[in-house]
């Protein structure tokens, strides 16, 4: 698999950075990822069906990640075309694609619109498979809840494609600055509800709240493991006062 860091600022914000060979490898990989899907698209169409499995070289070599980087940027380039659809569309304006005018261009796939849609369309099933949590699954306005003794859904895209599982999205925040959404610090000292790594991580890398309709079964005993250690320890300490 093409392990190359999706580099996410454009070309003149890395030179700025003074990481130019970062945004330059990844351009590399961007443009061989396109290449690989119009390859893909060519070999499992037969000129009436795209097969539905022609997803799973790409994803097997470039990652679900930069896979939805080139056809997001794809479709942001080509918005004018009609023959993408509404749905395609809209799951593309959501993900942010920097400004590079000279160089948006070389990674924009050149197949046929109509086929392409129906790439995009298999895309979009496959992240759906891997039945992730998301902001519809989240409850509340995130920019003003305090964290503290919420299950939180960690963002996929602060995990390695390797750990996508809701398993490793669901923490418990215990405490730290991060918690309270007005405070200067922004960390967040939690345990994971799957495996019970405790550590901290930025509140912004959090999705927010998880709805309590939407709690697994699987996370409930840890979870409530968690709430009866923390009221505990809370006695515990009105005790020694």
């Amino acid at each position: 698999m093409n392990n190359t860091y999706p580099y996410p600022y454009s070309a003149a914000e890395a030179r700025e950075r003074n990481e130019l060979s970062l945004w330059r490898e990844s351009h590399k990989a961007n443009i061989a990822c396109r290449n690989a899907i119009e390859e893909a698209i060519r070999q499992n169409f037969d000129g009436m069906h795209l097969d539905k499995n022609c997803i799973t070289p790409v994803l097997d070599e470039y990652g679900f990640k930069r896979t939805a980087w080139v056809l997001a940027n794809t479709l942001h380039e080509l918005k004018w075309d009609g023959r993408f659809s509404y749905a395609n569309k809209h799951w593309a304006e959501k993900i942010y694609i920097p400004t590079d005018l000279n160089h948006n261009s070389d990674f924009v796939v050149r197949s046929h619109p109509a086929v392409l849609d129906g790439f995009v369309s298999f895309y979009r099933k496959a992240v759906q498979a891997l039945n992730l949590f998301g902001a519809e699954h989240c409850v509340g306005d995130r920019a003003e809840q305090d964290y503290t003794g919420k299950v939180l859904v960690l963002s996929p895209d602060t995990l390695k494609e390797s750990c996508w599982s809701q398993e490793n999205q669901l923490w418990y925040a215990h405490d730290g600055f991060g918690c309270s959404p007005h405070t200067i610090g922004r960390s967040v000292r939690c345990t994971c509800l799957g495996d019970g790594e405790m550590t901290h991580w930025n509140r912004n890398e959090f999705i927010g709240v998880l709805d309590d309709k939407f709690l697994p079964e699987w996370a409930k005993p840890k979870l409530a493991e968690l709430s009866a250690q923390e009221q505990t320890e809370a006695l515990g300490g009105m005790s020694m006062k």
